[in-house]
């Protein structure tokens, strides 16, 4: 059986906008999925990569896409 770890990166000054904890927010990406976390309460939301670029707005510099 192979198990596979999970990156998980914390969003630096990132609010939960369910329960307002700053820096509790995790991101990580699950199944191709990118999911974003809250540590401190049950708050958790996904969107796929066409999601994501649809709400981007301004100019792109760069995807960091992590190994």
């Amino acid at each position: 059986m192979t198990t596979t770890k999970i990156k998980k990166r914390f969003v630096a000054g990132a609010k939960c906008p369910k329960c307002g904890a700053k820096d509790s927010i995790l991101l990580f990406k699950e199944h191709g999925i990118e999911t974003v976390e809250c540590t401190e309460c049950d708050y958790r939301e996904q969107q796929t990569d066409e999601k994501v670029a649809e709400k981007a707005t301004g100019a792109v510099i760069g995807v960091f896409k992590p190994d």
